[in-house]
């Protein structure tokens, strides 16, 4: 293999290639408005999900903070 054979770009970004494979193939990097393809009923859906999921994450939270209270003053 030759100094002229190059795998990947110093960058780490996989050369040309594998920069236009990620360009033209694997689609954009943005992902602004990605639910917006969908019906109005998969969007609600998607938003009602997303809600419980941090309702979830912040019951989880106050779950956590309740029995680190409760252990200090325990002692």
């Amino acid at each position: 293999m030759s100094g002229d054979e190059q795998v990947g770009d110093a960058s780490g970004k996989g050369g040309r290639l594998m920069g236009w494979v990620f360009r033209n193939l694997a689609g954009p990097g943005d992902v602004s408005g990605a639910v917006q393809g969908g019906s109005r009923q998969a969007r609600d859906a998607w938003k009602q999900d997303l809600e419980q999921r941090k309702q979830w994450s912040r019951e989880q939270r106050e779950r956590k903070r309740a029995e680190r209270e409760a252990r200090r003053g325990g002692h």
